[in-house]
């Protein structure tokens, strides 16, 4: 076999393999032993580029010093996100098989912009992302792309929409040859919107945050209101950005009662699912798609709960030839003879270069199959609303936001301490202090304008075991705490 070489560096064929075994026993070994380690990075900030040298080496290096600065200046400053005791933002799982998948991606090093470029990278994502359809429950009509995340495939749809609305005038002319276009989602909603609105040209101030009640989800008589006011004062309302699992708390808006006003409005409902979507492969979440026939785009990330590496979004649109329309570039080096009978996934989204993410999702999907994927998210569940009670037995402590799916929010709340301030304060105390141990992960949220303590169970060895333990800790740390306060 001739060698394979790379500028002056003698790493032939031969030596790929063996650093390859190296590298697939350090992979092995870090999975296995990887509860040993904090799980969230110690470093200082600035500690990492201390350690590297100011410019890049003039001549090749030996791969064995560049794995040895790996393992002693880089992993140092890695956060654990496979960690069984990660509890903070969402899961962003993995599994050997996902591994295994990306590494065969970056051999192939398959660049998927267009059918021919990789007739087997585009086929494969078309029949993935239908069997994802269909695991999920969304009815026939919908038709899948994979984006890198949902933020980006939000702003895709965003930017359908918005080609709807003004009739492709901005497309053609600009933001000036279209009526003053609006935007609407709940004040619940992830921090993406707002960004994508910003990049899509809306305006921050065409946006319009949407309160939500007692259980987190968007109010649809504010909505309406909010609809009205802007149609009254000559604007246009483009898109509702509905959420299915809201970032902070778990709230999850109405696609029925958001989606008659959609419907009513002519307006693009785009529903945003990235973390709980992933939920639908159980029969009996399927209450969340109540209303589904109102929905014009779906957003799910496999990379959050469905043990894909990241990157991984599911995007579901149910009128392609619109939605391909506003990113259709027709430029003569692109054009190739299968014309039409083939799908080009450069039109899809704003992306022109894309990975070959499908690869790892079907691996993932034959390992598992949909009962074993089923199994792990009904224990995440089942967890996470187990500890929700025994925090919620507990005296000192209180819900702030009850188990919904996998998540729910809490806080310290000693007998007669109600100054919220002070809470707040306890609060943050408290969650830098579980961090700090090495032991667990967790990130703050404000429920209702509360400070609390987000704890979302999803990762894919997190047994009964891990959430006990990170429960025992946060008795432990918030012992001296309480103790602290009372004296105060």
């Amino acid at each position: 076999m001739a060698p394979y070489r790379q500028g002056g560096n003698s790493l032939d064929n031969e030596a790929f393999r063996a650093h390859a075994h190296q590298l697939v026993d350090w992979m092995a070994d870090y999975l296995e032993t990887i509860e040993e380690r904090p799980v969230r990075s110690r470093v200082a900030p600035g500690e990492i580029a201390g350690a590297l040298p100011p410019a890049a080496p003039g001549k090749p290096e030996d791969f064995a010093a560049i794995f040895r600065d790996f393992e002693q200046q880089i992993v140092p400053g890695l956060t654990h996100w496979q960690h069984p005791s990660f509890f903070a933002y969402f899961p962003a799982n993995s599994s050997p098989p996902s591994v295994l998948a990306e590494m065969l991606t970056a051999t192939v090093a398959q660049v998927a912009m267009i059918w021919q470029t990789s007739p087997a990278a585009t086929e494969l994502e078309q029949v993935v992302l239908d069997w994802l359809r269909q695991m999920i429950g969304l009815p026939d009509g919908f038709t899948g792309v994979i984006q890198d995340t949902a933020s980006t495939a939000t702003l895709a749809a965003m930017i359908a929409a918005r080609e709807r609305a003004s009739d492709s005038l901005v497309n053609d002319l600009g933001f000036r040859a279209a009526p003053r276009l609006t935007v609407y989602c709940s004040a619940e909603a992830h921090s993406s919107v707002e960004k994508d609105v910003r990049i899509a040209g809306f305006g921050r101030s065409n946006l319009r945050l949407i309160d939500s009640d007692d259980a987190f989800a968007m109010r649809p008589d504010l909505l309406a209101s909010a609809i009205e006011a802007d149609i009254a004062a000559g604007a246009r309302p483009a898109i509702v950005v509905a959420t299915l699992g809201t970032t902070a708390a778990g709230g999850f808006d109405s696609l029925r009662a958001v989606g008659e006003l959609c419907a009513r409005h002519g307006i693009w409902l785009h529903v945003d699912a990235a973390w709980a979507g992933s939920a639908l492969i159980l029969p009996e979440q399927r209450w969340m798609l109540d209303g589904i026939e109102f929905v014009d785009s779906f957003v799910f990330n496999p990379h959050k709960w469905l043990l894909t590496n990241f990157d991984c979004t599911a995007l579901y649109v149910r009128d392609t030839d619109q939605f391909v329309d506003c990113f259709a570039i027709d430029a003569a080096y692109l054009r190739t003879r299968e014309g039409d009978r083939v799908t080009n996934y450069r039109d899809w989204g704003i992306q022109l270069g894309r990975r070959f993410r499908a690869l790892k999702l079907w691996f993932v999907l034959r390992s598992y199959g949909l009962e074993g994927l089923q199994a792990i998210i009904r224990r995440h569940v089942a967890l996470a609303g187990k500890i929700a009670g025994e925090i919620a037995r507990e005296p000192g402590f209180e819900i702030l936001a009850p188990a919904r799916l996998a998540l729910f929010v809490f806080r310290l709340h000693p007998p007669g301490l109600d100054d919220e301030a002070r809470l707040d304060r306890l609060n943050e105390q408290l969650l830098e202090a579980l961090n700090d141990s090495g032991q667990a992960y967790f990130t703050q949220a404000r429920a209702k304008g509360r400070y609390g303590i987000r704890f979302s169970v999803g990762q894919t060895a997190t047994e009964d075991r891990h959430v006990e333990e990170a429960w025992a800790l946060i008795r432990e740390t918030a012992g001296p705490l309480i103790a602290e306060a009372e004296a105060a």
